[in-house]
C-alpha cells in the first residue's frame, strides 16, 4: 500500500518541481508547499531520470524482508527435498546434520512458499483405519443382512442372508413378515 492515498499528490509533487525549474529554491517550494526540502530534492533527482510532469506515488513496501533466510539456505532446503522426496521433518533433521541452523518452522515455510508440499484436500473425507478382524475359524465371524424387496403387485418380501467368512458357506431364508417368529435361527 502506498503511503498516501491522496489523488491528487503525483500533480502536486509535479507541480513542486515545476517551480524549481522556474528558479524558486527548493527550501522556498518547500515551505510553499508544505513539505520537507530533502522531500523536493528528491522529486527534482527523480524527474531528471523518469522525465517531467506529474511523479506517481510509490509503494512504501519494503523489497525484502530484514529477517528472510539466505537464498543460499533456501536453496539447500529445496535441494534436499527434491533428492529425498521426504517431508519437512527429514528435510530439518537432514540439514541439522550439515550444520546448516535453519528453523523446522522456515523449512515448512520455504517448502510451501515454493509449492513443494502434498498438502490434503480440506474436501477428503477421512476413512475409518480401524482393523478387520480375521476369521480363524468356522463360525468365528458371521455376517448378516436383510434385503427389503418390494414386488410389482406391491407385496413385501425379505430375504435374510447368512455368510460365514471363513468357510464362506451361505444361508438365505424368504419370508413375507418379520417378526420374532420370523428370525433366522443359526444351527450349528
Amino acid at each position: 500500500m502506498a503511503y498516501t492515498l491522496n489523488p491528487h499528490q503525483p500533480k502536486v509533487r509535479g507541480q513542486a518541481v515545476e517551480l524549481v525549474r522556474q528558479g524558486w529554491s527548493t527550501r522556498k517550494v518547500a515551505r510553499y508547499f508544505g513539505f520537507s526540502q530533502s522531500a523536493i530534492v528528491k522529486w527534482v533527482a527523480k524527474t531528471r531520470q523518469r522525465g517531467y510532469g506529474a511523479i506517481p506515488t510509490q509503494s512504501s513496501r519494503p523489497r525484502h524482508s530484514p529477517n528472510a533466510l539466505d537464498r543460499e539456505i533456501v536453496s539447500k532446503i529445496i535441494v534436499e527435498r527434491s533428492l529425498r522426496q521426504r517431508c519437512a521433518e527429514h528435510v530439518y533433521q537432514s540439514l541439522k546434520t550439515q550444520n546448516v541452523k535453519v528453523s523446522l518452522s522456515s523449512v515448512k515455510r520455504t517448502l510451501d512458499r515454493c509449492h513443494l508440499l502434498k498438502k490434503r484436500s480440506l474436501w477428503k473425507r477421512p476413512h475409518d483405519a480401524t482393523p478387520r478382524p480375521k476369521a480363524l475359524f468356522a463360525g468365528a465371524l458371521v455376517q448378516l443382512d436383510t434385503v427389503h424387496i418390494i414386488a410389482p403387485d406391491d407385496s413385501r418380501i425379505y430375504v435374510y442372508t447368512l455368510i460365514d467368512l471363513f468357510s464362506r458357506w451361505a444361508y438365505a431364508e424368504v419370508v413375507e413378515r418379520i417378526g420374532a417368529e420370523a428370525s433366522v435361527q443359526f444351527v450349528k
